[in-house]
């Protein structure tokens, strides 16, 4: 690493980093451990299921803070705490909410139509489809955007976990999906998730596998879900590792996935309050 003007280093020496810089690979780990002992100071702790899940008991309630990055939810039954909690926060930190605009600005989809689904019935993405993008840095970006986007928008996990496989070197028919992406969120910006405060909590999962799905490798994608009741409370779409020689195994792949992702759940909701006695019933297609 140069040094900056005007400083000298000598040889041999190393420069020790005194300030975490945005951007660097330390930089969410120096982020994370600044958050954490600053909440500490709250008297909250962490959970020991979900490291970003800390939480704090007092004699009003419960108080749930999640972590994801730099954003986070607050919720629980101790209405003066979390009030509390956020003035604390905004004390500490300051938000800004101007990238997503810029990004939509630069892709020219301020005026654009609108969609009625994110990708079309049956498309499959090659790695060879299309031209390469002269600039594919803004691929780059607006998919980085939209997987941080399908933490709250299940429906276009599988289409985001499309185009993510190829952020390395990016066409101009990849480039077309993540277009059709952002016009149907464009049509669907209204839709959301609902939760019934009279829904059961009763844990439910669902799996599914696409036997060889993709064409260029030929792997299966495992895809799953888990309901509380009626409500939707956590879902996935990955490519398999390794490519199954039939419908069988890729489903018996999906299972074991949704199956260690159903552990952690329980035990989470343990930690939560929640009785997990009973078994959760798991459904599969095959």
């Amino acid at each position: 690493m140069q040094p900056p003007p005007g400083l000298s280093v000598e040889s041999n020496k190393v420069c020790h980093l005194r300030r975490a810089l945005y951007g660097l690979k330390q930089a969410p780990r120096a982020w994370f451990a600044k958050f954490s002992s600053t909440i500490f100071r709250l008297g909250y702790t962490a959970s020991p299921y979900d490291s970003a899940l800390f939480l704090r008991r007092t004699d009003k309630g419960t108080i749930l803070l999640l972590l994801y990055v730099n954003d986070m939810i607050i919720t629980g039954d101790d209405l003066s705490g979390i009030q509390e909690l956020k003035d604390f926060l905004n004390d500490l930190y300051i938000t800004q909410a101007k990238y997503a605009s810029d990004l939509l600005s630069q892709a020219g989809l301020i005026d654009s139509k609108t969609v009625d689904t994110p990708v079309e019935l049956n498309a499959h993405l090659t790695p060879l489809g299309g031209k390469p993008l002269s600039n594919p840095s803004l691929y780059r970006r607006l998919v980085g955007s939209l997987v941080y986007l399908t933490v709250t928008r299940p429906d276009i996990s599988y289409a985001v976990h499309q185009v993510s496989q190829y952020l390395s070197a990016p066409r101009s028919t990849h480039y077309a999906v993540v277009l059709c992406i952002l016009r149907y969120l464009k049509s669907t910006i209204f839709h959301g998730l609902f939760y019934s405060a009279q829904s059961p909590l009763v844990l439910r999962a669902f799996s599914n596998a696409d036997w060889a799905g993709d064409p260029t490798d030929r792997r299966s994608t495992t895809g799953y879900c888990f309901l509380i009741g009626s409500s939707l409370i956590s879902w996935r779409s990955k490519k398999q590792t390794f490519v199954a020689r039939s419908s069988t195994e890729a489903e018996y792949r999906a299972l074991a996935d949704t199956i260690s992702e159903l552990l952690w759940l329980r035990w989470l909701l343990k930690d939560l309050g929640v009785s997990t006695f009973s078994a959760t019933p798991l459904y599969c297609d095959n």
